[in-house]
């Protein structure tokens, strides 16, 4: 099934001046560049190491039977037609954006992510631009609190210090594990809850099963793609409601409903 649009959702994208979408990732120990241009299929390539698969981009659309979705939320789901969304193929980067997005905006996060890479990680040239991979877990865990305050992040300091020794100590098992061990193991980290676990799980693995579908984003743009329905305010109500109405297609419709929201919504 070929896309006909790529999420850009992760951080660390950014647009060149030809409207080029790009990110580096780490694959294991090689660092790839992916591009994307609307109506292309995304163009990957290997910047260094050693890597014979490369990141994976998985590509879903709205089923046709099998949930209950408003009718009104359905069509517009529809009307993305196929679409892709890189795997974070770097377990480590995806569990830190995870514990960077707490609490805060996605826009915010963003900014925070972005100006904690420039200022303790990887520079990386590419024919669109300068980018930047998220500093090693052995580099954050000895980053003392005056660091995390010089970019924004002395609220998230204990949390993404304790993320790094936890990954040292464990990220081997850690990559290993099926989404829902997966899940578990995450919260045994300080300051870890089910919401960075589920995004972390989600972004990693693509199962967003496991993703906070009760948050903001999922009940805003369900609530505004599905015009004239009254969806419960509360997260557990909604979190009920929302598993009812996708059925077996929790994590394709969890996935697509961000996606809508990241073309018609304001998401900063």
């Amino acid at each position: 099934m070929r896309m006909r649009l790529l999420m850009c959702d992760h951080p660390s994208w950014q647009r060149a001046e030809d409207g080029t979408a790009y990110r580096v990732v780490r694959v294991e120990g090689a660092v790839w560049l992916v591009a994307w241009r609307s109506g292309e299929q995304p163009r990957m390539t290997l910047l260094e190491g050693s890597d014979d698969f490369g990141p994976r981009v998985d590509v879903v659309a709205a089923p046709a039977h099998g949930h209950h979705l408003p009718a009104s939320l359905w069509s517009a789901l529809v009307g993305l037609g196929p679409v892709g969304r890189m795997r974070n193929p770097d377990l480590w980067d995806a569990f830190a954006t995870s514990i960077i997005r707490q609490v805060i905006r996605a826009g915010h996060a963003r900014g925070l992510y972005r100006r904690f890479c420039q200022e303790y990680g990887k520079l990386v040239d590419t024919p669109h631009g300068s980018a930047w991979l998220f500093p090693r877990p052995e580099v954050v865990s000895e980053l003392g609190d005056d660091a995390f305050a010089a970019t924004g992040l002395r609220f998230h300091a204990s949390a993404l210090r304790a993320a790094a020794l936890a990954y040292a100590e464990r990220g081997e098992k850690w990559v290993e594990l099926a989404p829902r061990d997966l899940f578990e193991e995450l919260q045994t980290v300080t300051r870890v809850g089910p919401w960075s676990a589920g995004a972390t799980v989600a972004d990693f693995l693509h199962d967003w099963s496991l993703y906070p579908y009760a948050d903001r984003a999922v009940r805003t743009w369900a609530t505004r793609a599905a015009s004239g329905v009254r969806w419960p305010e509360s997260e557990p109500e909604f979190a009920r409601a929302w598993r009812a109405a996708t059925g077996d297609h929790l994590s394709t419709l969890t996935l697509l409903t961000l996606a809508w929201g990241a073309i018609h919504g304001d998401t900063s």
